[in-house]
């Protein structure tokens, strides 16, 4: 295994779960022989080898999902408009006063 997959398999080892939920596919005979080629070449089973490649583009995407990358000129300027004490607008105002009305308060 390389670097990158024998780190994969130990995060996955690292869950403390026990290995109580199932998954079953259904593939077509050359798609099958195709994995279980791959998952001898890495000397782990076919099983194994779905897990770990199904669980790397999950938090692949996942990721993806849950961070956003800035350019570094974004990045300061995200940052200078954070820190840019404005008034605000009477649009501004007027949106916050529809909120106010609009939404119940608990």
């Amino acid at each position: 295994m390389s670097p990158v997959e024998t780190a994969l398999h130990a995060a996955i080892e690292a869950i403390d779960e026990p290995r109580s939920a199932r998954m079953d596919q259904r593939t077509k005979p050359s798609v099958k022989a195709s994995i279980e080629a791959a998952a001898d070449l890495m000397g782990v089973e076919a099983s194994a080898f779905v897990v770990m490649s199904a669980y790397a583009r999950a938090q692949e995407l996942l990721s993806g999902r849950q961070q956003t990358l800035l350019s570094q000129g974004d990045h300061q300027a995200l940052l200078a408009a954070l820190d840019d004490e404005t008034t605000p607008t009477p649009a501004l105002l007027e949106a916050w006063q529809l909120h106010q009305d609009q939404v119940v308060h608990s």
